[in-house]
């Protein structure tokens, strides 16, 4: 017998149009329909606020206090993920920084696991690394940055994780490596590389199609000299994901990127670290401490070191600093990141066919309620 819940919105952005007055009926954890200027009382449940898609974040190293590099079990993605829900993620992919092979094929099981025992919102994992540039490491070890073995290509061949994106520097990965990816499915991502705008080119003919926390840790445009961030701008069908906290990139610099790239092109992510979730001001970082002061998280070697963001508040900030609008500004946690991780005919919008994955926001934009699957995962 199918499970049908139906939900009574006094807004409903559906990923396109904002509905008044509107229901969302959910069938067995499918959108069934969506009607507009209802009675309120034509509807199982209500809920005050926003009711839009569910955001979706492509770059996440840990929350709940958990870095999936120290913890890469099924609690410990499990944790990140119950820490993320609560801003209104539905859907992640753990993110796995520069390591040893034996942490990232430990991460892959976990995340293997994850995936085959249905844990709500895990689609994927991003290896950020390890085959990156040491100059452009930023919070990396360099010790663990290397060239490709066959202990991690059998990693990247599996079949059982999802989607796998992959950071990579493309002066230390040859052309016809990242065309090997594409062609398994793996959706390559340029970052951490100091790369001259020509190789970075020749990348992205072999298929890598997108671009890692845009202007951070990669070659900057410059008159002479276009580097990654040139080439990010140069080939409109790449996507960029963007930390927009105020600390990683201006929002001035943010606001050039978004003409730059045009619609569709710049998603959110926030490259979050583990106090997200917590209360916590510090964490063991690999042989380093990670502090948290002014919204803004240091390692004792003085590098930016990931974020304490939250998806809700880079919609926020994108809106408010961004000055981008509110649909648009969702849709850059929502559509977009779907899009580019090959996940749009499942989520990213609310229409009849795709998954109930949604998020209630109030006036503020803060985090009300947050459903995956046609189930309430968290409630304000």
């Amino acid at each position: 017998m199918a499970n049908t819940v139906s939900i009574f919105a006094e807004r409903i952005f559906d990923g396109q149009n904002f509905l008044d007055q509107a229901r969302l009926t959910i069938n067995d954890g499918i959108v069934s329909s969506i009607d507009s200027h209802v009675e309120r009382q034509a509807a199982d449940l209500y809920c005050r606020g926003l009711l839009a898609p569910g955001f979706i974040d492509l770059q996440v190293n840990g929350g709940g206090g958990i870095l999936l590099n120290s913890t890469p079990s099924l609690s410990g993605i499990q944790t990140i993920m119950a820490a993320h829900i609560k801003f209104g993620t539905t859907a992640m992919f753990p993110t796995l920084i520069t390591d040893t092979v034996e942490v990232m094929e430990s991460a892959a099981d976990a995340i293997a696991q994850a995936i085959s025992e249905s844990v709500p919102g895990i689609v994927g994992v991003h290896f950020e690394g390890p085959h990156l540039s040491v100059e452009k490491k930023g919070a990396h070890s360099a010790e663990y940055i290397r060239p490709i073995s066959v202990r991690e290509w059998n990693i990247l061949e599996r079949k059982d994780l999802g989607q796998i994106i992959v950071t990579l520097a493309p002066e230390n990965v040859l052309p016809q490596d990242i065309a090997k990816m594409v062609e398994l499915g793996i959706k390559v991502c340029l970052g951490h590389t100091n790369a001259k705008f020509e190789t970075a080119q020749k990348a992205v003919i072999a298929g890598a199609d997108g671009f890692t926390h845009l202007y951070n840790a990669m070659s900057p445009l410059a008159g002479r000299e276009p580097g990654v961030v040139g080439c990010a701008f140069f080939n409109e069908h790449t996507a960029c994901g963007l930390i927009a906290d105020g600390h990683h990139v201006d929002y001035s610099s943010c606001q050039i990127a978004l003409k730059a790239k045009g619609k569709g092109k710049l998603f959110l992510v926030t490259d979050a670290m583990p106090p997200v979730g917590t209360n916590e001001q510090a964490f063991e970082f690999f042989d380093r401490e990670v502090t948290l002061s002014d919204g803004k998280l240091t390692s004792t070697t003085g590098e930016l070191a990931g974020s304490v963001l939250d998806m809700a508040t880079a919609v926020k900030n994108c809106h408010q600093y961004m000055h981008v609008s509110l649909d648009e500004s969702i849709r850059m946690a929502s559509l977009y990141p779907a899009q580019y991780a090959n996940l749009v005919n499942e989520m990213g919008t609310l229409s009849i066919g795709s998954k109930a994955n949604f998020v209630v926001l109030n006036h503020e934009l803060s985090v009300e309620q947050t459903w995956i699957d046609g189930k309430k995962e968290f409630q304000q």
